[in-house]
């Protein structure tokens, strides 16, 4: 059994002849020139961390490349990359995921409430839910063994010595001779975490995740591919240059040179969060637009402020849909029971925690209002709303910087998500309060009703820019397509569709009510797709 040159929690002694050296920084260095794919490492793994069956934080990946009979298989070791800047640690509201001083990024699983903002950020697919004890977790190095001066598992027990850990910031080490005398990779370089997982020999067929064929089956091999399936690759066929440049029309996987490359093991892609992230952006839409749509026509002075449609409607309305955005986020958390740490043990750095504020501050705004109605407060009301229009704003656009700490999701990451979110919440409480205006406030349907129709041709707009114009990663590109014309393309055409029954809305009188549970219903769908279509890319 090997030991580690340096014990991480001891700094070098200090002697006569040097001064001390820099604090360890352990790295890990992957030769793909040596790799056999044996599965020790994974077996390893398991067993040293008692990994339970349906999960992993190592395998061995490999991908089939060339024409017979000068065919091979490539393999690539995937698990965590142990990033300088990792984006996991900066989207964990609880600091579960953190980073320790010798450089690991390890876990606190008594920390973790189950948010799974850290897979959605990952932009290697490395990090799973345990489904025994229902905590984020990934590969840490095998830090109890470094912490004892012992190599991870999988380090010991590869054949081949394919797997190094050691300290880079000591030039003995083999991982800084490696590194340093050696050319060497990293996996997705763009997204800028400088990861500390180096690859020696490693073909690009592996290290992209797009640059090779993936069946429709989940776990795969030669055997269990038909040649008549859409997604069965011959080694020998040719490449379309347009393909090569923009992907392939029916959204496939890009081939990545002449020679096609076929994934021929792999493991199946996890999309983190589900359905119910569509339904929190959508309540909390409703909940936001509620009360601004109606606090702006007060201040204006189209809604009078002693009108129930203003003491009473609106903010119940709000608070109704806010008490369901918060119990749907809860609902989805792995350990609901722990939720309070988003305020208790709270990383402010994390939008998941600025979000729980800012819907904290909503809701007492919109219990302040509710009580000044109840002690006939009207004239503070007016006042109230200067507050109350800035906290819904904040409410329902705090989203796009969440999806933007996802990192890993690039549709997410588009500059005009905040003003959509604002836009999406002027359509749906618009919508939300077309139906209460006509029964209490008759004179607010014609401005509700052309808030409504602006709002969904802003929404159309928007949309039309998101899936038409160029994106700048094959990521982006991908998911749009996926919104457009593959998996989910049925329901973002209906969502789509429903929403635009909203432009008639100005012109139907006293019955524009009757488009509002449409409207919403498209808006609803066009959430979901949108959430699902951003994870739906492999990334790993």
């Amino acid at each position: 059994m090997q030991s580690l040159p340096i014990h991480p929690g001891t700094p070098r002694q200090a002697t006569t002849d040097a001064p001390a050296g820099p604090d360890p920084r352990y790295v890990k260095v992957l030769d793909q020139t040596k790799c056999i794919g044996c599965h020790a490492c994974t077996t390893a793994c398991k067993s040293e961390n008692e990994v339970p069956l349906s999960v992993t934080r190592t395998y061995v990946k490999s991908v089939d490349v060339g024409t017979f009979p000068d065919a091979r298989r490539n393999f690539q070791v995937t698990r965590c990359n142990q990033c300088d800047d990792a984006p996991c640690v900066n989207a964990c509201p609880t600091s579960a995921m953190f980073v320790r001083p010798d450089g690991i990024v390890d876990f606190d699983k008594d920390s973790c409430i189950g948010c799974k903002a850290c897979m959605a950020a990952c932009p290697y697919d490395a990090i799973f839910i345990n489904p025994e004890d229902h905590s984020a977790e990934k590969c840490n190095f095998c830090a109890h063994r470094i912490d004892v001066g012992l190599e991870p598992a999988c380090v010991v027990v590869c054949p081949v010595e394919a797997i190094l850990v050691g300290d880079i910031n000591d030039p003995t080490t083999r991982v800084a001779q490696e590194i340093g005398r050696n050319a060497t990779a990293v996996r997705r370089p763009e997204k800028d975490t400088s990861p500390k997982v180096f690859y020696k020999g490693a073909s690009q067929s592996t290290l992209d995740p797009l640059a090779a064929q993936r069946p429709d089956v989940d776990i795969f091999a030669w055997a269990t591919q038909h040649p008549d399936s859409p997604h069965h690759v011959n080694s020998g066929t040719p490449v379309d240059p347009v393909e090569l440049r923009d992907g392939p029309a029916d959204g496939r996987m890009p081939h990545n040179s002449s020679a096609a490359a076929l994934l021929s093991y792999d493991i199946g892609h996890d999309v983190p969060w589900d359905w119910r992230v569509g339904l929190y952006t959508w309540t909390k839409s409703i909940a936001a637009g509620a009360y601004a749509v109606v606090a702006v026509l007060v201040l204006l002075g189209i809604v009078a402020a002693d009108s129930t449609l203003w003491q009473w409607a609106a903010p119940v309305v709000a608070a109704t849909f806010l008490a369901i955005t918060g119990g749907v986020l809860i609902w989805d958390l792995e350990h609901p029971e722990r939720f309070h740490y988003i305020f208790t043990r709270g990383r402010w750095g994390s939008w998941l925690v600025r979000g729980g504020v800012i819907i904290g501050v909503f809701g007492l705004v919109l219990a302040a209002h509710l009580m000044l109605s109840l002690l006939g407060g009207g004239a503070l009301q007016s006042g109230l709303a200067v507050v109350g229009i800035p906290a819904a704003v904040m409410t329902a656009i705090y989203t796009a910087f969440l999806f933007a700490q996802a990192r890993a999701r690039d549709l997410w990451q588009n500059p005009l998500l905040p003003p959509h979110f604002a836009v999406q919440a002027a359509l749906a409480g618009s919508a939300a309060m077309l139906p209460v205006a006509t029964w209490l406030a008759p004179t607010s349907v014609a401005p509700l009703a052309w808030i409504l129709a602006g709002s969904a041709a802003l929404h159309l707009l928007l949309v039309a820019g998101e899936v038409s114009l160029p994106h700048s990663t094959a990521h982006a590109r991908m998911a749009a397509n996926a919104m457009t014309h593959g998996t989910f393309a049925t329901m973002f055409r209906a969502g789509l569709a429903l929403v635009a029954l909203a432009l008639v809305a100005p012109f139907v009188g006293a019955v524009a009510a009757v488009v509002a549970v449409p409207v919403l219903a498209g808006l609803l769908a066009h959430e979901h797709v949108h959430v699902q279509a951003g994870q739906s890319v492999p990334l790993a």
